[in-house]
């Protein structure tokens, strides 16, 4: 895998990228730390996690899975310089209080508060790519799909934002800075008042993007492109719903082939999710099926889409075992042929965005 740029960061990084959430919560330290083992062995030199991991969100977790990476990082002398290390920091609440209060609005004061804490628990002096994992403002995210005004609330300018994000910079805790689950909108403005004011400008858009949920391209595809800020695609195979283990039984079924239960299976609260929509899995059906059709795993047809679509800079993958990591990184050898893309897009045509 060559490496890719992001954006004018300087950073340069693998087109599949290892995320961490289910560290801490499906996944266990020893295990956690086998796949990141692994992970660095078949050379992916990035790995992304944020400060409310693991998911599902709880307060017990709540900064688990960056404390399971510093210890892999305390535990193997070496590993924090080959990889480049991305974290985040959360938004106003969404329902956790035990991060910063229900009151939250992203200040300066919290998002520096807020990275010396993930350095603490990542056991490292610098963090390559720090985050906003999604606005402070009202904006329609996670399921949402019309912005309403009269959800506004006070929270902490953009500009503000930026002026913690350039105190960080400056003290030498973050290189490189990025936003997660942003609009059209977001992006513009954080990259104008960058320029405007001199302040750090934003390399990466962290958003889902796979073949159930393609909202990336209902305008921010052009955004990031003039802008050079280069997307990171989170959920390739839309929560499971894309690897085939839901196609019978749906995602009530008790495990997957394998034995394990998905996350749709083990939580209720992702039933509720737009990964969890009836559209949704109607949706992932029709490309699985068109995946087997064409001699391909439903897993190897979605991440192959990620993988070689030229407007992800990186895929992220979560995975819960070695086999899983193996999967998904042997699925970076797939070629998807122009009639097979054509035939993708027949499907999106016919079911758009059911997981937006």
């Amino acid at each position: 895998m060559n490496l890719i740029p992001l954006g004018q960061s300087g950073l340069s990084v693998t087109p599949i990228c290892l995320g961490t959430m289910t560290f801490g919560e499906q996944v266990n330290q020893a295990d956690a730390h086998a796949i990141l083992d692994r992970s660095l062995e078949r050379g992916v030199n990035f790995l992304d996690t944020a400060e409310m991991y693991a998911v599902p969100a709880k307060a017990e977790t709540c900064g688990a899975t960056e404390t399971i990476i510093g210890n892999w990082f305390a535990a193997n002398p070496g590993a924090r310089q080959k990889v480049v290390l991305a974290t985040k920091v959360a938004g106003p609440s969404r329902g956790m209080p035990w991060i910063r209060g229900e009151v939250s609005g992203l200040t300066k004061a919290e998002i520096l508060n807020a990275c010396d804490a993930s350095l603490r628990r990542l056991q490292t002096d610098v963090i390559d790519l720090y985050q906003i994992h999604w606005p402070a403002r009202n904006t329609p995210a996670f399921g949402a799909i019309y912005f309403d005004p009269k959800k506004d609330k006070p929270c902490a300018s953009i500009h503000e934002q930026l002026e913690a994000m350039a105190e960080l910079v400056k003290a030498g805790k973050v290189r490189a800075i990025g936003l997660s689950n942003e609009t059209p909108y977001g992006v513009h403005e954080f990259v104008r008042l960058a320029e405007q004011h001199g302040l750090p400008r934003v390399a990466t858009v962290q958003n889902p993007y796979c073949l159930i949920n393609r909202s990336w391209e209902n305008g921010l595809d052009e955004t990031c492109h003039h802008l050079n800020v280069g997307l990171l695609a989170y959920s390739p195979l839309g929560f499971g719903l894309l690897s085939g283990k839901y196609d019978d039984g749906g995602i009530h079924k008790p495990a997957s082939a394998d034995g394990q239960k998905g996350r749709m299976a083990l939580y209720d609260s992702m039933k509720a999710q737009r990964w969890g929509r009836p559209e949704s899995l109607a949706a992932a059906q029709q490309y699985n099926t068109l995946a087997r059709e064409h001699g391909l795993t439903p897993a190897q047809l979605a991440l192959a889409f990620c993988y070689r679509n030229a407007k992800v800079a990186s895929t992220i993958i979560g995975v819960t075992s070695l086999t899983q990591l193996d999967e998904c990184l042997d699925a970076w050898s797939v070629q998807l042929s122009p009639e097979l893309l054509k035939a993708i897009d027949a499907i999106r045509w016919q079911h758009r965005d059911p997981a937006q």
